[in-house]
């Protein structure tokens, strides 16, 4: 290849480099949206969680926008799935359809903002439920909040809090020995007593079947989780008086060959009766076992569980769920508002304006810190404003004067991970994924006029050359 042809490709490889450059440079410097992936695994909190058998390992996918204007929502879109490893969450007890997870999450506010924000999220309602039968997860959580003010947000997320709320519903009991009632909350039968199946549906009995005894002392006990119980068996002439106990203290006696009315009755095995029913009980686990008080018969047909959700105690079907590594802090810039006729021009060029706006209020404390501690106790007095309101947030005052403590910068991968691993721009005292140069960027014209330069002159210098070498050797052109 003769050298004025190997001189002109060298400059035009040159010149293309240096445009490549100038392109990179110019891409807008406005902040994507943060994408993060989140392991958690959860754990038990209350005294019957919904957490039973090991941690529960979930993947969380949380998004926000990190570049507002002031007015803007500060939206968080939090989802959360199960991960392949089986672990699920599991029913606590016995319930009828109607019965949900709730799940409330952690975001931690910091810098010019201070506080806790709340999203919440519920399931969609179950269906009839045994004990540790699956669950269903929350698919998003959600809580928009408001930006009043420019300024920057440090962006940490936390725990996930999850709880379980049954159904103002009832579900029956049987005996124990079918499908429906799993070993760990079966009825337990002590004394004689003899399993009588396969009774007329004209008797009403619960599943058609029932358990009988003649012996004195003999008890069928039943632990349960709820708020009252019922005692449901026969009215029968022949029947004998039944002790009924509630967490091992003797509350009533009851006598089925009785009507309401404490008139004799002259039925044999009219089943499917409520004898007795409990008094409302605080929402938790409890215990009802009735005893025979004498030879005479005595039968079960089942007991039945109810559950009144407004008395539920918060926390007692609960579970708390942690990031399985230290999770990385992503910085929000809330820019303010420009006048109308700069509106378009701060759309294009995200740097200009709203940045020497916002800055103005921390100023040099936004690039040494990360917290955005103020300059003057005259623009920043010694607690945080209210400033991103949403339905659930925690505003907490500030102890000083100064955001002091600095939060620190990423982990590294293993802290967790971005959908997106790159952002055009993060603001000052950010996590470290890329910074472009701040300011206005000029056009790369002069560059590329110097490109284009660059190779005619390479192209005439070859040129030269190769007459020279022509005259030199006596030769024509």
């Amino acid at each position: 290849m003769s050298r004025w042809r190997k001189g002109l490709i060298a400059a035009a490889v040159g010149s293309v480099a240096a445009l490549g450059v100038v392109v990179n440079a110019s891409v807008p410097a406005s902040a994507a949206p943060a994408d993060l992936v989140i392991d958690y695994d959860c754990l038990p909190a209350g005294p019957s969680s919904i957490v039973r058998h090991g941690p529960v390992r979930l993947t969380t996918n949380l998004t926000f926008a990190t570049d507002l204007t002031v007015g803007d929502p500060l939206n968080f879109a939090w989802k959360l799935n199960y991960t392949g490893d089986g672990s699920r969450l599991q029913s606590p007890g016995y319930f009828g359809e109607g019965a949900q997870v709730h799940a409330t999450g952690n975001v931690e506010l910091k810098s010019n903002w201070v506080g806790i924000l709340q999203p919440r999220g519920s399931a969609d309602p179950e269906g009839p439920l045994r004990p540790d039968l699956p669950l269903g997860l929350p698919p998003m959580l959600n809580d928009p909040g408001l930006t009043n003010r420019p300024g920057t947000i440090r962006i940490t997320p936390k725990d996930i809090e999850l709880d379980f709320t049954p159904p103002d519903n009832s579900v029956v009991i049987n005996d124990g020995d079918d499908t429906d009632n799993p070993s760990d909350m079966q009825i337990v039968y002590s004394g004689g007593w003899t399993s009588v199946d396969d009774r007329p549906g004209s008797e009403h009995h619960v599943h058609n079947d029932l358990h009988e005894t003649t012996q004195m002392g003999a008890s069928a006990e039943l632990k349960f989780v709820g708020t009252s119980v019922e005692y449901i068996g026969p009215h029968d002439k022949d029947a004998g008086k039944v002790d009924i106990y509630i967490d091992g203290i003797k509350r009533a006696t009851v006598d089925p060959s009785r009507d309401g009315n404490d008139d004799p009755v002259n039925d044999d095995l009219d089943g499917g009766h409520t004898l007795w029913e409990s008094p409302q009980l605080k929402y938790g686990e409890h215990t009802i076992k009735i005893q025979s008080a004498s030879t005479k018969p005595v039968w079960l047909d089942a007991f039945e569980v109810s559950t009144a959700t407004s008395q539920i105690p918060t926390g007692y079907h609960s579970a708390i769920c942690k990031p399985v590594a230290n999770p990385v802090s992503i910085e929000v810039t809330v820019r303010d508002r420009t006048s109308p006729t700069n509106t378009s021009t701060s759309t294009n060029t995200p740097t200009d304006g709203p940045t020497n706006t916002s800055s103005g209020s921390p100023t040099s404390s936004s690039s040494g810190s990360p917290s955005g501690s103020p300059t003057t106790s005259a623009t920043q007095p010694n607690y945080s404003y209210p400033t991103v309101i949403g339905s659930h947030t925690v505003v907490i005052p500030r102890a000083t004067g100064t955001t002091s403590t600095a939060t620190p910068k990423t982990t590294g991968p293993t802290a967790t991970k971005y959908v997106r691993p790159q952002v055009a721009k993060t603001p000052r005292g950010g996590v470290d994924s890329g910074e472009a140069p701040d300011g206005p960027q000029e056009a790369p014209y002069a560059l590329m006029a110097s490109g284009a330069m660059l190779i005619a002159g390479s192209a005439g210098g070859g040129l030269l050359l190769r007459r020279r070498r022509a005259a030199h050797a006596g030769g024509v052109k």
